[in-house]
């Protein structure tokens, strides 16, 4: 199994999705009591916004290089 981050840590990316796809595949096969069932859904919710924050943050720094290239391409015009 995948190794956890430490609990003042954000994981990457990668862990994060890791563990979720994880989360999803518990709840998904069941099997688990209700008090279980709710934690790894909070634990999914908590994964899900980690990943989210992620891609937000990758999109900034898509969107900020494009902008420079662009801003770049008309100054050598």
């Amino acid at each position: 199994m995948s190794k956890k981050a430490e609990p003042d840590q954000t994981p990457s990316y990668e862990a994060a999705r890791e563990e979720l796809v994880e989360v999803v595949r518990r709840l998904e096969t069941g099997g688990t009591t209700l008090e279980e069932s709710l934690a790894l859904w909070e634990r999914g919710e908590r994964l899900a916004t980690i990943c989210q924050n992620w891609l937000d943050g990758a999109r900034e720094r898509l969107d900020a290089a494009i902008e420079a290239d662009d801003e770049g391409s008309e100054d050598g015009r």
